[in-house]
């Protein structure tokens, strides 16, 4: 079974699990041998430790295809991959995801944050106007070989315009073929409960995705990513209280 294919295997469970961010080879082997099964190639933490640098879009395309292939010759994982806002319009996102597909991703998180993106708990976000993001996630979906390859969709819509705004986008998302949500930064606990029922598939606060039903037999499940170690936008937080929200949460 391919690395694509187990991740979808993953998906269908219908459990969460805990995805731990990786920023080099030497990480993902880390997280490799402690047992987990999947691991989340996160743009904050290259620009945080490749870089010394804050995620305020400093890394490039080739940056993240770089550390995909290197992360990919090291590990047997399923690797998702965040490529910020696919660094560009939809054209350069055709571009991004036939690139990282070919570096070995499983999965290509897109964001619908203007270019150069911010860290999604920054102060000062904004979001491209829903039409071109919509466009975006389906030149994703046309741009894949391999229909295993999965396009997750976030939306940082919810800190900019509201919860309802976030929601909306979500659903076109999964209109425009995304096969996982990412809603990011709700930090309302009424809001988190209402998602499941607001969006379909449901999307969940910061740290989850869940999945596409018209190409998961209606299913869902939540993944909860780390992004990292040490976070230059949660600098106060550190690995522990981190990952205790996502364990909580999941």
């Amino acid at each position: 079974m391919s690395t694509r294919q187990q991740l979808k295997t993953l998906v269908q469970q219908r459990r969460a699990i805990i995805v731990p961010g990786a920023i080099n080879a030497l990480s993902a082997k880390i997280v490799e041998d402690l047992g987990f099964e999947a691991l989340y190639i996160t743009g904050a933490g290259v620009s945080n430790m490749w870089l010394g640098l804050p995620d305020l879009g400093f890394i490039g395309l080739s940056d993240i295809a770089e550390h995909t292939a290197r992360i990919r010759d090291a590990v047997a994982l399923p690797l998702i991959v965040d490529a910020d806002t696919g660094f560009g319009n939809a054209l350069n996102v055709y571009h991004t995801v036939r690139t990282l597909e070919r570096a070995g991703a499983d999965c290509i998180q897109l964001e619908d944050q203007v270019n150069p993106k911010r860290c999604g708990h920054f102060a000062g976000k904004a979001v491209i106007p829903l039409d071109e993001a919509v466009d975006k996630i389906k030149a994703a979906v046309d741009a894949r070989r391999d229909p295993d390859l999965l396009i997750m969709a976030r939306t940082d819509a919810a800190a900019v315009h509201g919860f309802d705004a976030a929601v909306e986008r979500a659903q076109r998302f999964v209109e425009a073929g995304a096969d996982l949500l990412f809603v990011e930064a709700v930090t309302d606990t009424e809001h988190m409960r209402a998602l499941p029922q607001r969006a379909r598939p449901p999307p969940h606060e910061h740290g989850h995705r869940w999945q596409n039903p018209h190409r998961f037999g209606g299913t869902t499940a939540r993944v909860g990513l780390q992004s990292g170690a040490v976070r230059q936008c949660r600098p106060a937080r550190g690995i522990g209280g981190y990952a205790g929200d996502i364990a909580a949460t999941a």
